[in-house]
């Protein structure tokens, strides 16, 4: 009887903590509302990047390339955006920033597009190719392509293209 007890109060323990890990846990995924999958790449000096280590901020990943015509132009429109909330409070985060992963595969293109565009973040990786796990992850056909998340990772909004970035952004501001 004392065994079938020990028994059934695990039993009621592990379902509880499944419960809870399922009300609390919150999807990885690239739909609006999960929590953004994890980047890891070599920024433009060579050091290791990764998307968590922005935990906090609102951040845009961008997914560009210096060859894409439409992704350089949008890139006034992200800049400016950029500019104008980085340093602003937001529900969710504090302050704004880009990470932008390119799909270049000259990297000396890439970061004359960087100066040229004047991307003055400091958060810039190079995919090695169109095949990268995170490239696929997010399901990356056509470029440009973004995702906004908040500062807990979870994603806001996509493909946000001109004035509709700014528009969201302004949204958030506390």
């Amino acid at each position: 009887m004392r065994y079938s007890a020990i028994i059934l109060s695990v039993f009621f323990v592990i379902l509880h903590v499944a419960d809870a890990k399922c009300q609390s846990g919150v999807k990885t995924g690239i739909q609006i509302g999960n929590k953004a999958p994890e980047i890891n790449g070599n920024s433009v000096s060579g050091q290791p990047l990764k998307l968590s280590a922005l935990s906090g901020k609102i951040v845009l990943i961008d997914f560009w390339a210096s060859w894409c015509r439409p992704c350089r132009n949008e890139n006034p429109f992200v800049v400016s955006a950029y500019e104008k909330y980085k340093g602003a409070s937001f529900k969710g985060g504090k302050g704004f920033t880009v990470f932008s992963v390119s799909l270049d595969r000259d990297p000396d293109a890439w970061k004359k597009a960087i100066q040229t565009d004047h991307l003055n973040w400091g958060n810039h990786i190079c995919a090695p190719s169109p095949n990268v796990e995170y490239v696929q992850i997010y399901g990356i056909r056509s470029i440009p392509s973004n995702f906004l998340i908040d500062g807990n990772g979870l994603i806001l909004a996509s493909n946000l293209r001109g004035e509709a970035l700014e528009q969201k952004l302004a949204s958030l501001i506390k």
